[in-house]
């Protein structure tokens, strides 16, 4: 038997990504952060969703404008997924201390019965639209960006959505709706005098999501280089690009796992996703998390929440609020399988996937452009 790796853990507060944009408005050396970039009048940080540093450099041929680039890998955060990565990085803090713990989470909306879990990038209790019942801005209260109105160049359909609203408070929202105007918007931002701009673009995760990591992968990494080089050519002169991103990714494709009847019997309801998934016990927690790693330990990490808390996975002790979301016992694969939720089959049709603690999840790139 293979030994078991050991987890990528997060940086908080150091080379991760819940540094990176406070580093940045405040213009503040960090080891992992190119001093370049300090001396810029206009920064932009763009966000590529789901380019891990480890894919990236396994293609660097493909992405000529994004090799040309000075910087290194850093961490993501735990989960490594798009959620709890992305309110990392606009508030600065860790998991721990802003609550989007993860992409499935356990919540008590207004006037329900008892727990449902809120899909936070949909902002769905199971069917319904939960932006009343679970408002935004009370699930996560951090202003982005340290409440500056920064302009947050994203995908025109996030607007009003939950998400945004939970992640995103304070910024200013710029739409875009395709790839070729990422860049228009950007440019717009910096010329009324923006001293920083926030940008997203979600095309490799999406094609990974659907294609896994063969040609459709790559072509959508050439595609974003472009956006890259795009953004870089619409920088005036003193002014710097920084790209980052929220994860890397793993194929998965058809092999997942479906739990144990008997473990499922043992938990009141499931939550997170494949590659981090949750297990709300209704009895003792340590029995549950034996038994699981007795049948699964050999392709996961098992534990736990109090395990992981101790190990520092979610950067300190819970706040209320973020204990609440989580399971009692987390199931987090090594191995490139995921865990099957009965409640969220759609998880079933994704090639490629993400927020274990893997280095392929969990080293993102933090690249920084020469000034112009």
């Amino acid at each position: 038997m293979p030994a078991t790796p050991s987890p990528v853990l997060p940086d908080y507060g150091g080379a991760c990504i819940d540094s990176v944009a406070g580093a940045l408005l405040a213009r503040e050396a960090r080891s992992w952060l190119p001093e370049s970039v300090l001396g810029a009048t206009q920064i932009v940080l763009l966000v590529l969703d789901g380019l891990g540093w480890d894919q990236l450099q396994e293609r660097l041929t493909l992405a000529p404008t994004l090799a040309g680039m000075t910087g290194g890998p850093i961490t993501s955060v735990a989960p490594s997924t798009t959620a709890t990565a992305l309110t990392s990085i606009a508030t600065g803090l860790p998991p721990s201390r802003h609550g989007v713990v993860g992409y499935r989470v356990r919540v008590r909306p207004a006037g329900a019965d008892g727990d449902e879990v809120l899909n936070v990038l949909r902002w769905r209790a199971g069917s319904n639209d939960a932006r009343e019942t679970v408002p935004p801005t009370d699930f996560q209260r951090t202003a982005a960006f340290g409440g500056a109105p920064v302009p947050a160049v994203t995908r025109a359909e996030f607007d009003g959505s939950g998400f945004t609203l939970a992640h995103l408070a304070g910024a200013r929202f710029v739409g875009w709706r395709l790839a070729s105007s990422v860049a228009v918007e950007v440019r717009a931002a910096l010329a009324e005098g923006a001293p920083f701009v926030y940008a997203y673009y979600d095309g490799i995760d999406r094609v990974a999501h659907a294609h896994g990591l063969g040609a459709h992968y790559e072509a959508e990494v050439t595609a974003a280089d472009r956006v890259v080089a795009d953004v870089l050519d619409a920088l005036p002169a003193g002014a710097a690009l920084v790209v980052t991103a929220d994860h890397g990714q793993v194929e998965v494709g058809k092999s997942v796992v479906h739990l144990d009847p008997d473990i499922l019997a043992a938990c009141s309801l499931l939550s997170g996703e494949g590659r981090f998934r949750w297990l709300h016990a209704i009895g003792d927690a340590d029995e549950l998390a034996a038994e699981v790693a007795r049948q699964y330990g050999d392709v996961a990490w098992i534990a736990t929440r109090d395990t992981l808390v101790a190990d520092g996975w979610f950067g300190g002790p819970l706040t209320p609020a973020a204990a609440e979301r989580m399971g009692d016992v987390a199931i987090v694969p090594h191995a490139p399988v995921a865990f099957v939720d009965p409640a969220d089959v759609g998880e079933l049709f994704l090639v490629s996937r993400h927020g274990s603690l893997t280095s392929a999840e969990m080293y993102v790139p933090l690249l920084v452009s020469a000034l112009r």
